[in-house]
């Protein structure tokens, strides 16, 4: 990694919303010769904020061979040279061999971070993974698949700690992931299902876990949707006592940029 000004840059497209990119992104799409982008998830729309003249190649039907000798052929010819990947290229996004492959090569190259569909979910959403006595941690991660995952992270594994929690690329194995989920969680925590957010045709469910098939089923949901499971989802189906407020605005509690004020008329 280098802060060349020639660096094939990895950018984040973000969670589908062409508004959603960073400014960063957008800049640097704007300035590619080539845009190398992940079709099988990035909409086009998201091309919009690259130059007419750049020459655009989908990654959906192509190998990492193939994608690398495309990066070195144009940085060979001193062109710009932009790898699009869909939310944050760190999260699932398969960058790793990509910049090996670039080291191997002497290819030069930075990262742009970008949105995540978990955080986009939470917007649309409008819920706080993160709330006093209810959760402080969030866990993404996916069901073991095609692609396996470390026997440690196992979904039960990760269940069996109740904390808020998103599932990737896992909706094809919906019958597993809620039984997993029922066993840990109990049948009546509250899930949601965010299919395409900040698409727009994106959809938005909420349920109870022992119903979370019989949604995924209905609406017909079968790729490019998030599990979200978790306490923090329970104010959305109705529920109350969602822990105490935050020390951070309380205003009986002191912190390095305010001081605790009395409810004593005396003081």
């Amino acid at each position: 990694m280098t802060g060349d000004d020639r660096a094939v840059l990895f950018a984040g497209a973000g969670p589908g919303d062409p508004e959603l990119i960073t400014v960063k992104g957008q800049r640097a799409l704007a300035e590619a010769d080539v845009v190398i982008y992940a079709g099988s998830l990035v909409p086009e729309a998201v091309l919009k904020w690259a130059k007419p003249a750049a020459k655009t190649l989908n990654s959906a039907g192509m190998h990492l061979d193939e994608i690398i000798a495309e990066i070195r052929s144009a940085w060979d010819e001193k062109k710009k040279v932009v790898r699009l990947h869909t939310g944050d290229p760190s999260l699932y996004g398969a960058i790793f061999e990509q910049m090996m492959a670039l080291d191997r090569h002497g290819i030069p190259y930075r990262i742009i971070p970008g949105v995540t569909a978990a955080f986009a979910a939470a917007a649309a959403m409008g819920i706080e993974y993160t709330l006093p006595d209810v959760s402080q941690t969030l866990i993404l991660t996916r069901m073991a698949g095609r692609t396996p995952v470390p026997e440690a992270e196992a979904l039960e594994k990760l269940a069996s700690h109740q904390t808020s929690m998103a599932i990737y690329l896992s909706i094809s194995l919906i019958d597993r992931v809620a039984g997993i989920l029922a066993d840990a969680y109990g049948p009546e925590a509250p899930v949601a299902v965010a299919y395409r957010v900040s698409q727009p045709d994106e959809k938005i469910r909420f349920a109870r876990v022992k119903d979370l098939t019989a949604v995924v089923r209905t609406e017909n949901i079968t790729r490019q949707a998030l599990v979200i499971v978790g306490k923090v989802l329970g104010p959305r189906l109705g529920e109350e006592g969602m822990g105490e407020p935050s020390k951070l605005y309380d205003r009986h509690f002191s912190h390095g940029f305010r001081k605790a004020e009395s409810d004593s008329v005396n003081d």
